[in-house]
Parts: C-alpha cells; structure tokens; sequence
C-alpha cells in the first residue's frame, strides 16, 4: 500500500458540512481549517445544505470563498424547520453558488410509522432539480429499494447527481450507475468492515466516482470515532487509490474532473 507522501494531490471535497465543523483544534477557527485542508491538496469544497435554517450561514461562508460551493436542499431526517416548495428550491437554486440540490433522499433508520412525507420532500427534491438544471445529491439508508424505486418512478435521472456517501454491494451500485449517477465514496470505505463497498471502489468506472468527507461525520482510519474534517479527504483518496492500484495523483485528477463535470456550475479556480 502506498503512503501519504510529501505530494499534494489535487483534491475536491465533493460532500462536507462546513457549518458543523468542530473547530476546537483551530487558533484561527473556520479559516485554519479550511488552510488545512487546502495543505493536504484540497482545492474546493462543497458545503452541503441540511436545512433552511443554517442554509443562509453556507451560503455566506461560500459567497466569501472563492473555493466554497453549497448546495440546497432539506436532509431526509429533518422533522423540524422549514419544509420547502419545488418554487423555493428553484428561486434559491439560482445564486450563482449554488451547484446542486439536496441532500435529499430516504433515511427509514431513524424514522418509523408513516414515511410519506419523507417520499414527497424527496419529489419535491427532485422536481426541483429537474426544473433548475442541477444534479441531485442523494443520501439513502435504510431506504435502498424505496430510493431507487423513486427516482425511476420521478425520473431522477433528467436531472443526474450523486448517491452520496455510498455503502452498498456492487449490485446496487450497478442500478444506480445504469440510472447515470455518481457514486461518492467516503471514509466508510476505509473501514476494514467495509470489504463490499471496496469492491465497489474497485470495479465502478472511474469517470463515474467521487470522494467525500461528509465532515464533521465518518471520519477514515486512522481517525475513526473523531471528528471528520475536509483535511482528512487525502486518507480516503489513497485508499482508494489504493482499491484501484492506481497512483493518488491519478485518483485526484479523475475525481476533480468528475466534479466539475457534474456540477456544471461549479468555478474552477486557476
């Protein structure tokens, strides 16, 4: 196995909550984690909206760096808060920072008794993507057949996007790679639990991955159980490099690619 050496790859956190960063470890708070995270080749982040209450803070934190593009949207286990229309997603998918909708998707692990108003914020989601032009950032548990049956039902894949923080066996990952998504690996991979999902580090086509953190949450060996942050991406770009017995500078240009070719809207920096 190859080891993080002295060379910065050219990294893109394709999914991470910069709002909820623990910034303890940090004399300079947001900006010294940002800098650390652009030390270790990180050279953008997208900060992925939660909820509409902390979604004017990410879009602040965006609009005053450069290397910062969000996302908007309501995560599935959001019972409280603001429940947005398919015509409130669209107006506030038109600031220029703004390069996806979501996270949006089915989570029935932590929810029981009636879902339904899980399934129409999810086509709220997904209308709202196909009418503003920007990909979905998906997030699926508990869900999988329930998800996928939904985005064929809505016709998910006019609009294209992500299954964030992927965990499933190939099998599944082929359903959603023939729909055309991405598939984003995070530090899950790394878990040495995690022997399907490397298989699907290993076989998906590399023009259809993604790397993430979803900081501060899932943080990759060596740093499991502790507080995920944009700086540790390097860890899981190696080890999957690693899956793929490929170098970390070839992983790093193939996923920055992707990202951009995704999120079409996204500004690459020169």
């Amino acid at each position: 196995m190859n080891t993080l050496s002295s060379y910065k790859p050219l990294l893109i956190d394709s999914h991470c909550h910069l709002d909820r960063l623990d910034l303890s470890k940090y004399p300079d708070g947001f900006e010294g984690a940002l800098a650390a995270a652009r030390e270790q080749g990180v050279t953008h982040f997208l900060n992925v909206s939660i909820n509409m209450e902390s979604y004017p803070l990410i879009r602040q934190m965006a609009e005053q760096h450069n290397d910062i593009s969000i996302s908007v949207g309501v995560h599935p286990n959001e019972t409280e808060g603001e429940n947005p229309t398919v015509e409130q997603l669209v107006s506030e998918a038109q600031h220029p920072k703004v390069v996806a909708i979501g996270e949006t998707g089915l989570d029935f692990f932590r929810t029981e008794g009636d879902q339904e108003w899980q399934r129409e914020r999810f086509r709220n989601h997904i209308s709202a993507a196909k009418e503003s032009k920007k990909p979905l950032i998906i997030h699926m548990r508990e869900a999988t057949e329930a998800t996928l049956q939904m985005m064929q039902q809505e016709s998910a894949a006019e609009a294209g996007g992500v299954m964030h923080c992927f965990v499933e066996d190939w099998e599944i990952a082929q359903r959603v790679l023939d729909m055309g998504f991405h598939i984003s690996f995070s530090g899950i991979v790394t878990f040495k639990s995690a022997k399907k999902l490397q298989e699907v580090a290993r076989k998906a086509p590399l023009e259809s991955i993604l790397i993430e953190t979803d900081s501060p949450y899932l943080a990759p060996m060596p740093f499991r159980g502790k507080p995920n942050e944009p700086a540790y991406l390097s860890y899981v770009a190696q080890f999957v490099a690693d899956q793929r017995e490929m170098s970390l500078e070839a992983l790093g240009e193939a996923t920055s690619h992707n990202f951009f070719k995704l999120f079409s809207k996204a500004v690459r920096q020169a």
